[in-house]
Protein backbone atom coordinates (compact mmCIF):
# COMPACT_ATOMS: atom_id res chain seq x y z
CA UNK A 1 0.00 0.00 0.00
CA UNK A 2 1.56 3.53 -0.77
CA UNK A 3 0.04 5.98 1.24
CA UNK A 4 0.00 9.92 0.05
CA UNK A 5 -0.76 12.50 1.99
CA UNK A 6 -1.95 15.87 0.14
CA UNK A 7 -0.46 18.36 2.03
CA UNK A 8 -1.47 21.12 -0.22
CA UNK A 9 -5.14 20.28 0.34
CA UNK A 10 -4.80 19.59 4.28
CA UNK A 11 -2.73 23.28 4.65
CA UNK A 12 -5.91 24.83 2.63
CA UNK A 13 -8.65 23.54 4.68
CA UNK A 14 -6.72 25.00 7.75
CA UNK A 15 -6.46 27.82 6.53
CA UNK A 16 -10.21 27.70 5.32
CA UNK A 17 -11.23 27.12 8.77
CA UNK A 18 -9.49 29.78 10.56
CA UNK A 19 -11.24 32.16 8.71
CA UNK A 20 -14.23 31.27 10.66
CA UNK A 21 -13.11 32.97 14.00
CA UNK A 22 -14.48 36.13 16.02
CA UNK A 23 -10.93 37.60 15.61
CA UNK A 24 -8.90 39.44 13.29
CA UNK A 25 -6.21 37.65 11.59
CA UNK A 26 -4.29 35.69 12.03
CA UNK A 27 -5.37 35.10 15.70
CA UNK A 28 -8.49 32.72 16.14
CA UNK A 29 -11.44 33.20 18.33
CA UNK A 30 -13.85 30.28 18.15
CA UNK A 31 -16.12 29.53 21.61
CA UNK A 32 -18.03 26.61 21.86
CA UNK A 33 -21.81 26.91 20.28
CA UNK A 34 -21.30 30.44 19.30
CA UNK A 35 -22.80 31.33 15.64
CA UNK A 36 -18.73 31.05 14.58
CA UNK A 37 -18.41 27.55 16.22
CA UNK A 38 -21.63 26.18 14.53
CA UNK A 39 -20.66 28.02 11.13
CA UNK A 40 -17.26 25.64 11.59
CA UNK A 41 -18.59 22.25 12.63
CA UNK A 42 -21.10 22.74 9.60
CA UNK A 43 -18.07 22.83 7.39
CA UNK A 44 -16.35 20.14 8.67
CA UNK A 45 -19.51 17.79 8.29
CA UNK A 46 -19.63 18.68 4.69
CA UNK A 47 -15.81 17.61 4.15
CA UNK A 48 -16.85 14.66 6.08
CA UNK A 49 -19.63 13.98 3.75
CA UNK A 50 -17.86 14.64 0.62
CA UNK A 51 -15.46 11.75 1.75
CA UNK A 52 -18.33 8.95 2.20
CA UNK A 53 -18.22 9.07 6.05
CA UNK A 54 -21.07 8.65 7.75
CA UNK A 55 -21.87 11.65 9.93
CA UNK A 56 -23.89 11.73 13.60
CA UNK A 57 -23.67 14.01 16.72
CA UNK A 58 -24.97 13.28 20.23
CA UNK A 59 -26.81 15.27 22.59
CA UNK A 60 -23.20 17.40 23.88
CA UNK A 61 -22.36 18.35 19.79
CA UNK A 62 -19.93 15.67 19.59
CA UNK A 63 -19.45 15.12 16.22
CA UNK A 64 -18.63 10.75 14.65
CA UNK A 65 -17.68 10.88 11.04
CA UNK A 66 -17.74 6.84 10.26
CA UNK A 67 -15.60 5.14 7.70
CA UNK A 68 -17.79 2.06 7.81
CA UNK A 69 -15.35 -1.28 7.77
CA UNK A 70 -16.41 -4.85 6.81
CA UNK A 71 -16.79 -6.51 10.40
CA UNK A 72 -19.34 -4.14 11.83
CA UNK A 73 -19.41 -5.96 14.72
CA UNK A 74 -15.87 -5.17 15.96
CA UNK A 75 -15.06 -2.27 18.10
CA UNK A 76 -13.80 0.86 15.81
CA UNK A 77 -10.70 2.74 15.69
CA UNK A 78 -10.82 6.71 16.50
CA UNK A 79 -9.12 9.44 15.97
CA UNK A 80 -9.59 13.20 16.45
CA UNK A 81 -9.75 16.82 18.68
CA UNK A 82 -11.42 19.62 18.71
CA UNK A 83 -11.91 23.19 16.70
CA UNK A 84 -12.92 25.14 19.23
CA UNK A 85 -10.59 28.15 20.52
CA UNK A 86 -9.70 30.39 23.11
CA UNK A 87 -9.89 34.20 22.29
CA UNK A 88 -6.61 35.23 20.40
CA UNK A 89 -4.89 31.52 19.50
CA UNK A 90 -3.52 30.15 16.68
CA UNK A 91 -5.04 28.43 13.91
CA UNK A 92 -3.28 24.92 14.97
CA UNK A 93 -4.49 23.58 18.05
CA UNK A 94 -7.28 20.48 17.76
CA UNK A 95 -7.53 21.73 14.20
CA UNK A 96 -4.66 19.76 12.83
CA UNK A 97 -5.99 16.56 14.59
CA UNK A 98 -9.09 17.01 13.31
CA UNK A 99 -8.02 17.93 9.58
CA UNK A 100 -5.52 15.86 9.69
CA UNK A 101 -7.41 13.27 10.64
CA UNK A 102 -9.73 13.49 7.85
CA UNK A 103 -7.13 13.87 5.63
CA UNK A 104 -5.81 10.36 6.97
CA UNK A 105 -8.55 8.74 5.48
CA UNK A 106 -8.92 9.94 2.82
CA UNK A 107 -5.14 9.02 1.77
CA UNK A 108 -6.01 5.55 2.98
CA UNK A 109 -9.49 5.77 0.67
CA UNK A 110 -7.34 6.93 -2.20
CA UNK A 111 -4.34 4.11 -1.57
CA UNK A 112 -7.17 1.37 -1.71
CA UNK A 113 -6.56 0.41 1.62
CA UNK A 114 -10.11 -1.36 3.24
CA UNK A 115 -9.91 -1.76 7.28
CA UNK A 116 -12.15 -4.35 8.97
CA UNK A 117 -12.80 -1.88 11.88
CA UNK A 118 -14.50 0.89 11.36
CA UNK A 119 -12.47 3.95 11.15
CA UNK A 120 -13.86 7.36 13.14
CA UNK A 121 -13.48 10.86 12.86
CA UNK A 122 -14.63 12.15 16.65
CA UNK A 123 -14.47 16.13 16.53
CA UNK A 124 -15.20 16.95 20.31
CA UNK A 125 -17.09 19.26 21.81
CA UNK A 126 -15.95 22.10 23.78
CA UNK A 127 -11.75 21.44 24.75
CA UNK A 128 -11.02 24.56 25.85
CA UNK A 129 -12.77 25.34 29.21
CA UNK A 130 -13.08 29.45 28.31
CA UNK A 131 -16.78 28.85 27.89
CA UNK A 132 -18.17 26.85 30.90
CA UNK A 133 -15.25 26.73 33.06
CA UNK A 134 -14.29 23.16 32.41
CA UNK A 135 -11.93 21.70 29.73
CA UNK A 136 -12.96 18.40 27.68
CA UNK A 137 -16.63 19.27 28.55
CA UNK A 138 -17.37 16.61 25.42
CA UNK A 139 -14.69 13.88 26.37
CA UNK A 140 -15.90 13.93 29.73
CA UNK A 141 -19.37 12.75 29.08
CA UNK A 142 -18.26 10.25 26.20
CA UNK A 143 -15.46 8.77 28.98
CA UNK A 144 -18.34 8.80 31.87
CA UNK A 145 -16.08 11.34 33.95
CA UNK A 146 -18.28 13.73 34.11
CA UNK A 147 -22.31 12.58 35.13
CA UNK A 148 -24.94 14.26 33.14
CA UNK A 149 -26.25 16.42 35.95
CA UNK A 150 -23.03 17.90 36.65
CA UNK A 151 -22.31 19.17 33.38
CA UNK A 152 -26.12 20.39 32.75
CA UNK A 153 -25.70 22.74 35.77
CA UNK A 154 -21.79 24.20 34.56
CA UNK A 155 -23.35 28.09 33.46
CA UNK A 156 -21.30 30.84 31.74
CA UNK A 157 -19.95 33.79 32.57
CA UNK A 158 -23.89 35.20 31.63
CA UNK A 159 -25.77 32.50 33.95
CA UNK A 160 -26.45 30.56 30.80
CA UNK A 161 -26.55 26.27 31.48
CA UNK A 162 -24.98 24.19 28.97
CA UNK A 163 -28.53 22.92 29.14
CA UNK A 164 -30.25 26.28 27.72
CA UNK A 165 -26.99 26.86 25.65
CA UNK A 166 -26.62 22.93 23.63
CA UNK A 167 -30.23 23.42 22.63
CA UNK A 168 -30.65 26.99 21.44
CA UNK A 169 -27.38 25.43 19.11
CA UNK A 170 -29.53 22.75 17.59
CA UNK A 171 -28.30 20.00 19.86
CA UNK A 172 -30.99 17.59 21.03
CA UNK A 173 -31.32 14.40 23.03
CA UNK A 174 -30.58 13.42 26.61
CA UNK A 175 -27.00 14.55 28.11
CA UNK A 176 -27.62 10.69 29.77
CA UNK A 177 -27.20 9.68 25.98
CA UNK A 178 -23.62 10.88 25.41
CA UNK A 179 -21.79 8.08 27.19
CA UNK A 180 -20.06 5.48 24.59
CA UNK A 181 -20.56 2.12 25.91
CA UNK A 182 -17.78 -0.12 27.33
CA UNK A 183 -15.55 -1.73 24.40
CA UNK A 184 -17.16 1.11 21.94
CA UNK A 185 -13.49 1.80 20.33
CA UNK A 186 -10.54 -0.84 19.91
CA UNK A 187 -7.78 2.43 20.11
CA UNK A 188 -7.99 6.06 19.82
CA UNK A 189 -5.20 8.21 18.39
CA UNK A 190 -4.63 12.01 18.91
CA UNK A 191 -2.30 13.88 16.44
CA UNK A 192 -1.66 17.04 17.94
CA UNK A 193 0.70 20.05 18.24
CA UNK A 194 3.26 19.84 20.92
CA UNK A 195 2.40 23.44 22.57
CA UNK A 196 5.94 23.11 23.44
CA UNK A 197 9.48 23.89 22.64
CA UNK A 198 11.10 20.29 22.97
CA UNK A 199 10.29 18.68 19.45
CA UNK A 200 12.07 21.81 18.22
CA UNK A 201 14.63 21.76 20.65
CA UNK A 202 15.41 18.00 20.06
CA UNK A 203 15.42 17.94 16.01
CA UNK A 204 13.27 15.48 16.07
CA UNK A 205 10.02 15.62 13.48
CA UNK A 206 7.36 13.87 15.64
CA UNK A 207 6.88 12.61 19.53
CA UNK A 208 4.86 9.70 20.37
CA UNK A 209 3.22 10.26 23.84
CA UNK A 210 3.35 7.68 26.50
CA UNK A 211 1.76 9.88 29.81
CA UNK A 212 -0.56 12.40 29.87
CA UNK A 213 -0.32 14.97 32.57
CA UNK A 214 -2.89 15.50 35.74
CA UNK A 215 -4.59 18.48 35.57
CA UNK A 216 -6.53 20.51 38.27
CA UNK A 217 -8.08 23.94 38.08
CA UNK A 218 -9.23 25.87 40.70
CA UNK A 219 -11.19 29.60 41.47
CA UNK A 220 -9.86 31.45 43.76
CA UNK A 221 -11.55 34.52 45.15
CA UNK A 222 -10.21 37.38 47.75
CA UNK A 223 -12.49 39.45 49.64
CA UNK A 224 -11.24 42.51 51.30
CA UNK A 225 -12.49 46.06 51.57
CA UNK A 226 -12.93 48.94 48.71
CA UNK A 227 -12.04 52.09 49.66
CA UNK A 228 -10.96 55.67 48.14
CA UNK A 229 -7.70 55.30 46.83
CA UNK A 230 -6.70 58.57 48.45
CA UNK A 231 -8.63 58.34 51.44
CA UNK A 232 -7.95 55.14 53.38
CA UNK A 233 -4.78 55.00 55.01
CA UNK A 234 -2.50 52.07 54.03
CA UNK A 235 -2.09 50.56 58.03
CA UNK A 236 -6.36 50.55 57.51
CA UNK A 237 -6.37 48.86 54.43
CA UNK A 238 -7.58 45.08 53.42
CA UNK A 239 -6.37 44.99 49.78
CA UNK A 240 -7.87 41.65 48.03
CA UNK A 241 -5.44 42.18 44.65
CA UNK A 242 -2.40 42.81 46.78
CA UNK A 243 -3.47 39.59 48.91
CA UNK A 244 -4.43 38.06 45.56
CA UNK A 245 -0.56 38.53 44.60
CA UNK A 246 0.81 37.19 47.60
CA UNK A 247 -1.17 33.85 46.65
CA UNK A 248 0.09 34.13 42.33
CA UNK A 249 3.94 34.21 43.57
CA UNK A 250 3.30 31.41 46.60
CA UNK A 251 1.95 29.63 43.66
CA UNK A 252 4.26 29.97 41.76
CA UNK A 253 7.13 29.27 43.92
CA UNK A 254 5.39 26.21 45.22
CA UNK A 255 5.22 24.53 41.46
CA UNK A 256 9.48 25.56 40.35
CA UNK A 257 10.25 24.08 43.69
CA UNK A 258 8.35 20.65 43.41
CA UNK A 259 11.56 18.67 42.19
CA UNK A 260 10.59 18.41 38.72
CA UNK A 261 9.91 19.87 35.74
CA UNK A 262 6.56 18.27 34.78
CA UNK A 263 5.12 20.83 37.78
CA UNK A 264 3.91 23.45 36.16
CA UNK A 265 0.78 25.70 37.93
CA UNK A 266 -0.46 29.12 35.80
CA UNK A 267 -2.72 31.64 37.22
CA UNK A 268 -4.62 32.39 33.71
CA UNK A 269 -7.41 34.83 34.59
CA UNK A 270 -7.25 37.90 37.14
CA UNK A 271 -10.81 39.78 37.94
CA UNK A 272 -10.24 42.69 40.21
CA UNK A 273 -13.06 44.55 41.70
CA UNK A 274 -14.36 47.58 41.18
CA UNK A 275 -11.53 47.89 38.62
CA UNK A 276 -11.17 51.09 39.01
CA UNK A 277 -7.53 53.10 39.27
CA UNK A 278 -8.83 55.71 42.35
CA UNK A 279 -10.37 52.77 44.44
CA UNK A 280 -8.84 50.33 46.56
CA UNK A 281 -9.51 46.26 44.69
CA UNK A 282 -12.85 45.30 47.40
CA UNK A 283 -12.45 41.63 45.43
CA UNK A 284 -10.72 39.26 43.09
CA UNK A 285 -11.42 36.60 41.57
CA UNK A 286 -8.29 33.94 39.93
CA UNK A 287 -8.54 31.34 37.86
CA UNK A 288 -5.76 28.61 38.57
CA UNK A 289 -4.46 25.54 36.93
CA UNK A 290 -2.38 23.15 38.07
CA UNK A 291 -0.67 19.66 36.66
CA UNK A 292 1.92 17.27 37.10
CA UNK A 293 2.63 13.99 35.80
CA UNK A 294 2.44 12.78 39.47
CA UNK A 295 -0.58 13.06 41.24
CA UNK A 296 1.36 13.35 44.65
CA UNK A 297 3.48 15.82 43.50
CA UNK A 298 0.81 17.63 42.44
CA UNK A 299 -1.39 17.77 45.26
CA UNK A 300 1.49 18.76 47.27
CA UNK A 301 0.68 22.09 45.43
CA UNK A 302 -2.25 22.39 45.93
CA UNK A 303 -2.11 21.59 49.77
CA UNK A 304 0.44 24.21 49.80
CA UNK A 305 -1.96 26.83 48.29
CA UNK A 306 -4.72 25.83 50.90
CA UNK A 307 -1.78 26.70 53.55
CA UNK A 308 -1.00 29.87 51.82
CA UNK A 309 -4.81 30.92 51.27
CA UNK A 310 -5.28 30.65 55.39
CA UNK A 311 -1.75 32.46 56.49
CA UNK A 312 -2.74 35.29 53.70
CA UNK A 313 -6.17 35.38 55.23
CA UNK A 314 -4.69 35.92 58.41
CA UNK A 315 -2.02 37.99 57.34
CA UNK A 316 -3.82 40.60 55.34
CA UNK A 317 -7.66 40.66 57.34
CA UNK A 318 -9.54 39.16 54.15
CA UNK A 319 -11.46 36.43 53.22
CA UNK A 320 -10.18 33.53 50.64
CA UNK A 321 -12.54 30.74 49.34
CA UNK A 322 -10.53 28.34 47.08
CA UNK A 323 -13.30 26.27 44.68
CA UNK A 324 -12.10 22.78 43.21
CA UNK A 325 -13.46 22.85 39.63
CA UNK A 326 -11.42 19.76 38.96
CA UNK A 327 -8.79 17.28 39.22
CA UNK A 328 -8.03 14.52 37.39
CA UNK A 329 -5.46 11.76 37.37
CA UNK A 330 -2.58 11.34 34.72
CA UNK A 331 -2.85 8.79 31.91
CA UNK A 332 -0.49 6.17 30.52
CA UNK A 333 -0.91 5.46 27.13
CA UNK A 334 -1.65 1.57 25.76
CA UNK A 335 1.16 -0.29 24.63
CA UNK A 336 -0.29 -1.14 21.49
CA UNK A 337 -1.68 2.37 20.46
CA UNK A 338 2.12 3.31 21.31
CA UNK A 339 3.84 0.71 19.28
CA UNK A 340 1.19 1.30 16.00
CA UNK A 341 2.61 4.98 15.99
CA UNK A 342 6.26 4.25 16.38
CA UNK A 343 6.09 1.47 13.91
CA UNK A 344 4.55 3.71 11.69
CA UNK A 345 7.43 6.20 12.09
CA UNK A 346 10.19 3.72 12.07
CA UNK A 347 8.55 2.60 8.43
CA UNK A 348 8.68 5.71 6.83
CA UNK A 349 11.93 6.48 7.94
CA UNK A 350 11.02 9.06 10.75
CA UNK A 351 12.70 9.77 13.74
CA UNK A 352 10.91 10.37 16.79
CA UNK A 353 10.75 11.17 20.21
CA UNK A 354 8.57 9.81 23.19
CA UNK A 355 7.43 12.09 25.40
CA UNK A 356 5.22 13.34 28.15
CA UNK A 357 2.38 15.97 27.43
CA UNK A 358 1.67 18.64 30.19
CA UNK A 359 -1.29 19.70 28.22
CA UNK A 360 -4.12 17.54 28.49
CA UNK A 361 -6.33 16.44 25.89
CA UNK A 362 -9.08 14.83 25.04
CA UNK A 363 -6.70 11.85 24.38
CA UNK A 364 -6.38 11.36 28.69
CA UNK A 365 -10.74 11.10 29.19
CA UNK A 366 -10.60 8.88 26.56
CA UNK A 367 -8.13 6.77 27.70
CA UNK A 368 -10.96 5.84 30.27
CA UNK A 369 -12.77 4.26 27.91
CA UNK A 370 -10.07 3.10 25.21
CA UNK A 371 -6.82 2.44 24.62
CA UNK A 372 -5.12 5.51 23.51
CA UNK A 373 -2.08 7.25 22.16
CA UNK A 374 -0.87 10.68 21.01
CA UNK A 375 1.26 11.73 18.26
CA UNK A 376 2.78 15.32 18.12
CA UNK A 377 4.11 17.35 15.66
CA UNK A 378 6.48 20.35 16.72
CA UNK A 379 5.44 23.89 16.49
CA UNK A 380 7.54 26.91 16.27
CA UNK A 381 9.33 27.55 19.34
CA UNK A 382 6.48 25.81 21.05
CA UNK A 383 4.33 28.68 20.56
CA UNK A 384 0.59 27.70 21.25
CA UNK A 385 -3.02 29.61 22.78
CA UNK A 386 -1.61 33.39 20.81
CA UNK A 387 -1.89 34.35 17.51
CA UNK A 388 1.50 33.06 15.93
CA UNK A 389 1.45 29.39 16.81
CA UNK A 390 2.93 27.85 13.90
CA UNK A 391 2.94 24.45 12.17
CA UNK A 392 5.07 23.86 9.19
CA UNK A 393 2.92 22.23 6.26
CA UNK A 394 5.84 19.20 5.85
CA UNK A 395 5.77 19.11 9.60
CA UNK A 396 1.56 18.77 9.77
CA UNK A 397 1.90 16.36 6.08
CA UNK A 398 4.25 14.38 8.37
CA UNK A 399 1.93 13.50 11.15
CA UNK A 400 -0.92 12.91 9.39
CA UNK A 401 1.08 10.35 6.98
CA UNK A 402 2.56 8.42 10.27
CA UNK A 403 -1.56 8.95 11.95
CA UNK A 404 -2.88 6.67 8.55
CA UNK A 405 -0.14 4.45 8.82
CA UNK A 406 -0.96 3.84 12.43
CA UNK A 407 -5.05 3.68 11.84
CA UNK A 408 -4.41 0.99 9.40
CA UNK A 409 -2.56 -1.20 11.13
CA UNK A 410 -5.34 -0.80 14.32
CA UNK A 411 -7.87 -1.19 11.69
CA UNK A 412 -6.98 -4.26 10.04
Amino acid sequence: MKLAIDQERLVSEIEAIAAFSDAEAPAVTRIVFSPTDLKARAWIKTHCEDAGLVVREDAIGNTFARWNGSDSSAPLVGTGSHVDAIPNAGKYDGVVGVLGGLEAIRALQRAGFHPRRSIELLIFTSEEPTRFGIGCLGSRLLSGTLSADAARNLTDSDGMSVEQIRRQAGFRGELEEVRLPAGYYEAFVELHIEQGPLLERELKPLGVVETIAAPASLRVTVEGAGGHAGGVPMPDRRDALCAAAELILAIEHAARTSGAADTVATVGICEVFPGAVNSIPAKVRLSLDVRDTNLQRRDRVMRTLEDVCRATSDKRQVTIHAELLNADAPSESAPAVVAALCQACEKHGFSFLTMTSRAYHDSLFMSRIAPVAMLFIPCSHGYSHRPDEYASPQDIGRGALVLAEALATLSA
